[in-house]
């Protein structure tokens, strides 16, 4: 069963589908793309596998996939024999596809604050940063919630592809000039996800503080 990654070494939304690989131990091919300052995603030898241009995409036996939270959803649903990564019962499966949703749209501008500080991309800055604040609140807020509930995980009792969606672009605020000192809440779930059997580490993101 072969399985190929289309991958950009600092990309967090390519790092989400490598924790998720990584968490199932299943190996696969990595197709190291030059995303900067080649723009090899937007070549149209490239948009001839993915035409929106964007990475990551995963190919599966004849399947090819785009985005990260489908790829997921798809290596959960096809690699996962306990179904916790991607739970089926109705008090858990609606709330993972809602944060999911929230990792690949409001989390964004974490991401989006990132590309401007690091790559040198132009946006509003500030604007960015504001969603991005926003965001973080909504998401510690609810932490905080399931803290004083006794829980650990953005759904459930064990993490879910919830908290591999989230994780990356929260941990790496930092090269987009956010901090975390107002979300306490986050960062003791970040200490716990850095905690995980298989966890890896990519360069912004240490192993454990």
């Amino acid at each position: 069963m072969a399985i190929r990654l289309y991958d950009y070494s600092l990309s967090g939304s390519c790092y989400k589908v490598r924790l998720m690989l990584g968490f199932l131990g299943l190996e696969y091919e990595r197709v190291q793309m030059n995303f900067y300052p080649g723009r090899q995603h937007r070549s149209p030898e490239f948009r001839e596998i993915n035409p929106l241009g964007q990475i990551p995409v995963l190919e599966e036996d004849g399947l090819r996939l785009r985005d990260a939270q489908a790829i997921l959803c798809h290596l959960a649903n096809s690699h996962d024999a306990s179904g916790e990564w991607l739970p089926r019962d109705a008090e858990r499966f609606g709330p993972v596809m809602m944060w999911l949703m929230f990792a690949g749209g409001e989390l964004m501008a974490a991401s989006a604050a990132r590309l401007h500080d690091a790559l040198g991309y132009e946006l509003d800055i500030e604007e960015a940063r504001r969603k991005a604040r926003a965001a973080f609140r909504v998401l510690d807020d609810h932490l905080t919630a399931r803290e004083i509930a006794g829980a650990r995980w953005i759904v459930g009792d064990t993490p879910t592809i919830a908290d591999v969606a989230c994780f990356p672009y929260v941990a790496l605020a930092g090269d987009g000039g956010l901090g975390h000192e107002e979300y306490p809440a986050l960062r003791n779930w970040m200490r716990d996800f850095r905690r995980l059997p298989r966890f890896r580490a990519m360069s912004g993101i240490p192993e454990f503080i």
